[in-house]
């Protein structure tokens, strides 16, 4: 049985990957002219408020941090709210992947089908819902 400690590790590490599979996914998308739209530096600054959530969110999960815990939240309340916004996306996911709006689109040149990588967003996005859950209502 994992330790609460081990579980906000597992879930941090789960966000990790869940970030960096994100982030890749959206420079994919903006490769293919179906990214987020807008001039080229709001497309830019999406880019870097994505890579500082994908190291800021598991440096405040991995570990408790009293100065985030007095002014802010608690490690736990984080994770939980973290949890339920992570799960309001795989409900997206879910439907983006249930009726998709594309066939095709070319990732560094090849033909992915996009509700095959929808369906590979979903089942990370569930993934790492679960393991947040997990940390964020465990015992003390």
């Amino acid at each position: 049985m994992a330790t609460r400690d081990e579980r906000f590790r597992q879930a941090a590490w789960a966000y990790v990957g869940y970030g960096v599979v994100y982030w890749l996914g959206g420079l994919a998308l903006m490769g293919a002219g179906l990214g987020p739209g807008g001039p080229a530096q709001g497309r830019a600054a999406w880019f870097v408020v994505g890579a500082l959530f994908i190291v800021l969110v598991p440096w405040l999960l991995i570990r408790e941090r009293p100065w985030f815990d007095r002014w802010m939240l608690s490690r736990r309340d984080f994770a939980r709210i973290l949890s339920v916004l992570v799960a309001v996306r795989a409900v997206e996911m879910g439907r983006v992947a249930w009726s998709p709006r594309y066939e095709l689109i070319q990732v560094l040149g090849l033909p992915v089908p996009f509700q095959a990588g929808a369906w590979v967003f979903f089942i990370l996005t569930v993934a790492t819902v679960v393991l947040l859950a997990r940390a964020a209502w465990s015992r003390p």
